[in-house]
């Protein structure tokens, strides 16, 4: 990616979705359902012109940064978030666990 292709990620609550844009061009797209207490990442997509550059992965790190600043536990339903959760350890203490699978 160039200094050109800088990412920017933002959050647009009334569509329910992070964007990653690069200059005016939504290149990815992390949509989510938000309660006080947990942020449920339900679908996540990067453009076919834009895949393999990172952004999903920008646009991952951005959206459980943003989910830590707020106090949020995550509910990884879509499969690209749960699958970068695994492969982050430093962000799996933001993972929600149904209490009935907690053990003592």
């Amino acid at each position: 990616m160039t200094a050109a292709e800088q990412v920017a990620v933002t959050d647009v609550p009334d569509d329910h979705r992070y964007e990653a844009r690069i200059g005016d061009t939504v290149a990815g797209v992390a949509a989510y359902i938000r309660t006080p207490e947990i942020i449920a990442f339900v679908h996540t997509e990067v453009g076919d012109a834009f895949e393999g550059r990172g952004i999903g992965s920008t646009l991952a790190r951005a959206a459980l940064d943003d989910a830590r600043d707020r106090g949020l536990r995550v509910l990884a339903i879509c499969p690209f978030i749960k699958g970068w959760l695994e492969k982050h350890p430093e962000y799996q203490d933001l993972e929600y666990v149904p209490t009935s699978q907690v053990s003592d």
